[in-house]
């Protein structure tokens, strides 16, 4: 029996069960390895769900939230702050972006982008404009508006009615989207990368053609880059690798490095539509946080570092191209950078859970999208030795589920 004052059992007493976290308990991170109560060490292919991009405790994360905290944590949005401005600064430096709106997560920077969206086109073109057309298997958030935008019914079920003027269409399938998008279209929304729907990347000319098309019918191009972001991708946003301009982009994840921040970036011209008191956030902008992002961003933005993601994913594809030659497990492994997904073979549907617990008993934390998509989301810099130590704990843990 642990002699810790909480433990797992602990969570089923005084949780809501929305979650079902595994047995083992984190109590100390560094780096890409993390220990639970038992002093057991796991390698972190999952990262926070791809938020944790410079690892646990990065030194320089950790000095600049100490020198925040000793400086100012919390004023609201009645004053600006030193943090919010320089952050602001960095980003519009360094994207198509003019103004930013900060906020906690990245279903509030979504929820924002959304309303500035519709307000935008009312304010321009009138309230008829309002529809938002969406993609299947997308995912947006977790608030009524972000979960009606994300194209997965099941996160709706039992919340009805959901807000009107949201449609959905196929992912990757231009004529599919021709055949929905209208002048009463106020935006287009996508991730680059489907996350949740199974890492599933946008064809470069799917995304162009989304952006004609928007440009056809006055329709707002709006990308959620919430998990494709900070570097995940070998760019500093999945867009600019793509070479399709976006007029809202909203990020979070990893944009605090497990400091929780979100952000939406736009254009001023689009920015004019959220006016003196339309939105607001009270911890938005937060000092804290946004010292903390300063130094993410600054880090991240590294041409050499950015380089060495695009490495780091060649050394993973190859790692899984080898588990798959052997077990002949998977159907495919895509992706870019690191965000990857490997499906399963149809033998193997509804196992990703399995691969995972698995993966848990040798060390090794790390994801699944869907049931039948293990999805890695590591910190972009992750030692290559981890890399290989990662791989042959799946290695172990893939041929317990196969001979099973």
């Amino acid at each position: 029996m642990s002699e810790h004052p909480v433990n797992r059992s602990t969570f089923d007493q005084v949780m809501v069960p929305n979650y079902a976290p595994q047995a083992m308990v984190p109590v100390r991170g560094e780096g890409s390895r993390v220990w639970d109560q038992e002093g057991k060490e796991y390698l972190d292919f999952a990262g926070g769900i791809a938020v944790n991009a410079l690892g646990h405790c990065h030194p320089a994360l950790i000095s600049a939230l100490k020198k925040q905290s000793n400086a100012l944590w919390h004023l609201s949005n009645i004053y600006t702050n030193e943090p919010a401005l320089e952050l602001a600064q960095e980003l519009t430096n360094n994207t198509f972006a003019e103004k930013v709106f900060f906020c906690n997560s990245g279903g509030e920077a979504n929820e924002a982008a959304f309303k500035l969206a519709r307000k935008y086109a009312y304010d321009n073109f009138g309230p008829k404009k309002n529809e938002i057309v969406s993609f299947y298997q997308s995912f947006h958030g977790r608030t009524l508006f972000t979960v009606t935008v994300g194209g997965q019914k099941k996160y709706c079920e039992g919340f009805e009615p959901v807000p009107g003027g949201v449609l959905h269409t196929t992912y990757n399938d231009l004529d599919a989207l021709k055949a929905i998008i209208s002048d009463n279209t106020c935006a287009v929304v996508l991730e680059p990368i489907q996350g949740e729907g199974g890492v599933i990347p946008a064809d470069p000319e799917f995304m162009r053609g989304i952006r004609a098309l928007c440009n056809q019918h006055n329709a707002l191009l709006v990308l959620d880059e919430v998990q494709s972001g900070m570097g995940r991708t070998g760019e500093l946003f999945a867009y600019i690798g793509l070479g399709v301009t976006p007029d809202i982009l909203t990020s979070a994840k990893s944009l605090g490095g497990g400091f929780p921040i979100g952000a939406m970036l736009t254009t001023s011209k689009v920015a004019e539509s959220l006016g003196f008191g339309t939105h607001g956030s009270t911890y938005g902008g937060n000092p804290l946080a946004c010292a903390v992002a300063l130094e993410v961003i600054k880090i991240i933005n590294d041409p050499k570092l950015l380089d060495n993601v695009g490495k780091k994913h060649d050394r993973f594809r190859k790692h899984l191209e080898a588990i798959n030659s052997k077990y002949a497990i998977f159907t495919e492994v895509r992706g870019k950078g690191l965000l990857m997904g490997a499906e399963l073979v149809e033998k193997y549907h509804g196992q990703g859970k399995d691969i995972l617990a698995a993966a848990a008993d040798e060390g090794l934390m790390m994801l699944v999208a869907g049931p039948n998509v293990l999805r890695f989301a590591p910190s972009l810099i992750i030692p290559d030795e981890d890399i290989d130590e990662g791989m042959a704990r799946l290695e172990r843990a893939v041929a317990k589920v196969v001979t099973a």
